[in-house]
């Protein structure tokens, strides 16, 4: 069975299990991930479930999304961390709950994640892609020493929208 545990002084990083369906339902309705992430909201806990069965599938494997959920030290669960594949190579994705935000949580989540993954699938370099209008997104893959490499025009979440792509590379 396939592990990841990372914790941090606040929070927990670890794989997901079928008891977090409601938590990740609930959570996938707010505004904020319906704007940023539409093809992460699940609108029945059953879809959140079927999506979760998915995601453990396919932990292990070096060409699927590889995706965590980020927990409170107290074991609340606040959003997720994920690297998936694109063209370019691996995407770092991540999404803290709106309740959440403006704690830092994203950031430490994402720093506590990268050399982790980057180890585990051998990658040189990582881009970070978002709306361009995601000022909290943008600030995150900053903080976390991702350089702007393009800002434009072009392919997220399924339609040609204003993107911003980081990329970082392996220290």
């Amino acid at each position: 069975m396939h592990t990841v545990r990372i914790e941090t002084d606040r929070l927990i990083i670890t794989v997901f299990d079928e008891d977090m369906a409601e938590s990740t339902y609930m959570n996938s309705i707010d505004e904020d991930n319906r704007h940023f992430m539409p093809d992460e909201v699940f609108e029945t806990k059953e879809a959140a479930l079927e999506k979760i069965l998915h995601l453990i599938s396919c932990y292990g494997s070096n060409n699927a999304p590889l995706v965590y959920p980020i927990l409170l030290k107290s074991g609340q669960h606040i959003g997720h961390v994920e690297a998936v594949p694109i063209d370019q190579g691996w995407e770092i994705g991540f999404h803290v709950w709106k309740y959440y935000t403006r704690k830092g949580y994203a950031t430490e989540a994402v720093k506590a994640f990268l050399p982790l993954i980057m180890e585990q699938l051998e990658l040189d370099k990582i881009f970070g892609i978002c709306l361009a209008d995601n000022a909290a997104s943008r600030r995150v893959l900053e903080k976390c020493g991702f350089l702007l490499e393009f800002d434009g025009m072009g392919h997220h979440h399924g339609q040609t929208q204003h993107i911003c792509r980081y990329k970082r590379i392996a220290l």
